[in-house]
């Protein structure tokens, strides 16, 4: 099942075949390319082997067996597809436990300031696929099968699959050499960083791309040029770098997507039963895109197939479906799954003329045969009332023949102002929760945050629910009902929780630093309070100089200050022990 692929920890700078012990110890890490790329991976059909890892580089990037052999399975489309000629598309495999790599400082600086669904994944390896399959005579079996894979944690699906457009023909005409060339470029791009646009040079093309931040806003136009630099050739600005044509992607579901966006809202287990890998994986990430700026936190497989080593978990009937939803495109699926609730068949997306018959909502009960027809397969009926003015909206724009981007920009606003009007009250409920900074004092520990109260929750609804910022209606009050029993209620009040606690001890820092008595604190205090104090300091100012606490350069310099100033005030011996030589 594999090739070129070495046992060292991380990558060194070497060729394409095995680096020697001496070679690896010599040369600089890969940190550059590591910012981007986890490696790059060739796999190609053996008639003994089936499909098989031809080659990984960096060389010595270190992938278990089990993770080969997934990538391996997911780099070809099934025997169902019948995938002729160039295909991309993408799935996400889980890294296998004791295999993962060291949390670096970049990956932390980077997390903090990117959108939460944007995140690098600390657990998970996202695959971008280019697959070519051509009649090539001189091959046994009569046809040219190759897939070049990008294996990356960072969920860049726009940016991977520009970049495999340039390098995979290049790449399948010329082999090896164009690969290490075009890994050599991408080891000098700058690293990825919140809030700035960058330009990305590989193989003659600057790609420019802006690459997200928390702080942004929402924007559906290209990002601007940068006005300091004088590219030539001119740069291919990508518009994102993550962000799907959402419109071509939902054509079949137009009438069901606030349906389907429930669905993701609330976790629920879902099937997306596509013609291709691409059709399948483009659809999951579409969907699990409706929630932004809300991260979305079950686990999702834009491309699954019966080979995957979460088969049989995922499978099993002896227990609940999972939180998860899986693209795949086998149909032995639907007799496999027919115990999931929901199950969506689509065929392949239309990119002209009128919107495309749309697939219609039919009882779990009919999902019988393995030629069913495309449907939305489910029980669960919608609490929402549909939005028909976005439907008509969408149909106009097509009448009238509105660029494509046009129409995505209007679907993916609805859904955007949908998540927000429903995320609102529970962020203003939750801010209610934080003490008064008035109530936060020097040398006191910190008030604690109040527990969330879902009954009051409810009641705050009637005069700050979401009726305030959307005019869809229907029983709003069930639909959080039903939230606070989901994964996203959980990681939503995980993720803002941890944040106001930070934002607390951070209150609680300033205030001791903006105190003006320390040394009248301390008359009174015993050696064990002072060090107490100290070590407390010491605990604050290491979170926040990892990036841990908001707090400003400033107050940072006056917590070093009084951290001496306490120390000098006790007896040698403590002071020895405090501040060893």
């Amino acid at each position: 099942m594999d090739a070129l692929s070495g046992a060292g920890p991380r990558r060194a700078r070497c060729s394409l075949g095995a680096a020697s012990p001496g070679a690896r110890a010599a040369a600089a890490p890969w940190a550059r390319f590591s910012a981007w790329l986890e490696c790059v991976c060739v796999v190609t059909f053996d008639l003994e082997l089936g499909q098989a890892l031809e080659l990984v580089y960096p060389s010595d990037f270190r992938l278990t067996d089990k993770e080969k052999s997934s990538i391996c399975y997911l780099s070809f489309p099934d025997s169902h597809s019948g995938c002729l000629g160039d295909t991309q598309f993408s799935f996400r495999i889980r890294q296998c436990s004791g295999q993962k790599s060291p949390w670096r400082a970049e990956d932390r600086h980077y997390n903090s300031g990117a959108p939460t669904p944007l995140q690098r994944e600390p657990a998970h390896y996202f695959g971008y696929v280019y697959f070519r399959q051509v009649k090539d005579s001189s091959m046994k079996r009569g046809y040219f099968q190759k897939s070049l894979v990008l294996v990356s944690r960072l969920p860049f699906v726009r940016l991977f699959q520009a970049l495999l457009s340039l390098i995979a023909p290049e790449y399948f005409d010329k082999s090896a050499p164009c690969l290490e060339a075009v890994c050599s470029e991408i080891d000098e791009w700058p690293a990825p960083v919140p809030g700035q646009t960058l330009n990305l040079p590989v193989m003659g093309v600057v790609l420019q791309v802006h690459i997200p931040s928390r702080v942004d806003k929402p924007e559906y136009g290209p990002p601007k040029p940068c006005s300091h630099e004088n590219l030539l050739p001119a740069p291919v600005i990508l518009t994102s770098v993550h962000e799907l044509d959402l419109f071509r992607c939902f054509q079949p579901v137009l009438t069901h997507v606030q349906t389907l966006w429930e669905l993701m809202l609330l976790g629920e287990p879902l099937v997306v039963l596509a013609p291709s890998p691409a059709t399948s994986s483009e659809m999951v990430l579409a969907l699990i895109s409706c929630l932004q700026p809300l991260k979305f936190c079950c686990d999702y497989r834009p491309y699954f197939t019966i080979h995957d080593s979460e088969f049989k978990e995922f499978t099993t009937r002896t227990q609940a479906p999972p939180n998860v939803v899986l693209g795949v495109t086998n149909p032995f699926f639907i007799k496999t799954l027919q115990h999931w609730p929901h199950i969506l068949r689509v065929g392949e997306p239309k990119m002209a003329g009128d919107l495309p018959k749309q697939v219609k909502l039919k009882k779990p009960s009919r999902l019988k045969t393995l030629d069913a027809k495309p449907g939305l397969y489910t029980a669960y009926s919608a609490h929402l009332h549909r939005d028909k003015a976005l439907l008509k909206r969408l149909l106009k724009g097509l009448q009238k023949k509105k660029p494509w981007d046009t129409q995505t920009a209007l679907l993916r606003r609805h859904l955007l102002e949908l998540t927000q009007s429903f995320i609102i009250p529970l962020e203003h409920y939750m801010a209610s929760l934080m003490p008064l900074q008035k109530n936060i004092t020097p040398w006191k520990t910190p008030p604690q945050i109040r527990p969330f109260r879902q009954d009051d929750f409810l009641r705050s609804l009637e005069h700050a629910g979401p009726q305030l910022t959307c005019i869809l209606k229907g029983d709003w009050l069930g639909l959080y009902r039903r939230f606070f029993k989901s994964p996203h209620f959980d990681g939503w009040y995980r993720q803002r929780h941890k944040e106001m606690a930070q934002k607390l001890e951070a209150l609680h820092l300033e205030a001791i630093c903006e105190a003006q008595n320390i040394e009248t604190w301390m008359k009174d205090k015993s050696e064990v309070e002072v060090v107490d104090l100290v070590l407390k300091l010491r605990e604050k100012l290491v979170q926040a100089q990892g990036h841990q606490l908001p707090v400003k350069e400033a107050t940072l310099q006056r917590a070093q200050l009084y951290i001496e100033t306490v120390i000098g005030s006790l007896p040698k011996d403590l002071q020895a022990v405090l501040c060893p030589p």
